[in-house]
């Protein structure tokens, strides 16, 4: 069966048109470039997107996401079966697949290596909400402990499991996984987690290391912000800001 074939017959299968198919892959294509502009990755890291109606996931070959390209991206299944495309994708699939597999509502997943992640997570300090961004990650943001590359598919139900029914996780002196509704807003969610993690750590130094002297947001205060930063709107301005800064309009 050619390449162009097994396109086809996907587009058909899941419902799309070619047309928001291909939007779906310029998306996946930005959303990687978007995470390493960011600084949250360099020639390791991977976001993908679910293809609406399927158990498929549109994913990057191995290769910097610096490098991703609309028109060279594979498509794989829940079990890591390449289905479409071209060259080889990154061991660490097993984290895509399985958190897709466990989260129906999860449509995009982010895997990075935020500097600040880590090191928040190697010093014992779970994210705390102390801004606006922040209030996504309300909910807590859990670590996984176990170090390694994620490359079976025990270990991505393990990671799946770890990362429950919440937006984002860390790895322990790994990185970080985001899963949301979206491919735009994982990559979106993956920058503010690096952001929330960043400033926290500059809080306790200026605190002088004492976590307890953080003023974090009460429930009720992160529930009413996280609101207001997760409407279409505000995130949709904050997707247009980062496309223009992984195509150096900035």
């Amino acid at each position: 069966m050619s390449q162009k074939f097994g396109r086809l017959r996907h587009v058909r299968k899941s419902g799309l048109s070619a047309e928001l198919l291909a939007e779906l892959r310029r998306d996946v294509a930005l959303a990687n470039r978007i995470v390493h502009a960011a600084g949250l990755v360099s020639a390791f890291g991977h976001v993908s997107a679910r293809v609406p109606g399927t158990d498929t996931f549109v994913f990057p070959t191995r290769a910097s996401p610096a490098l991703a390209d609309a028109d060279r991206l594979l498509v794989l299944d829940l079990d890591g079966k390449q289905r479409e495309g071209e060259g080889d994708p990154n061991t660490e699939l097993w984290i895509h697949a399985r958190i897709y597999a466990a989260r129906p509502d999860v449509g995009g997943v982010a895997h990075v290596h935020s500097p600040a992640c880590v090191a928040l997570g190697q010093i014992g300090q779970p994210l705390q909400v102390l801004h606006n961004s922040a209030s996504v990650f309300a909910d807590g943001v859990p670590l996984f402990e176990r170090v390694g590359l994620i490359r079976t598919r025990e270990l991505g139900d393990q990671v799946a499991a770890t990362l429950g029914q919440r937006r984002a996780m860390l790895l322990r002196g790994h990185g970080a996984n985001v899963g949301e509704v979206d491919v735009r807003r994982a990559a979106i969610v993956a920058c503010f987690l690096e952001e929330a993690a960043a400033l926290q750590l500059r809080a306790l130094a200026a605190a002088g290391g004492r976590a307890d002297a953080l003023r974090g947001f009460t429930p009720e205060e992160a529930a009413l912000v996280r609101e207001q930063i997760g409407a279409d709107g505000p995130m949709n301005r904050a997707w247009q800001y980062y496309v223009a800064l992984a195509e150096g309009a900035l």
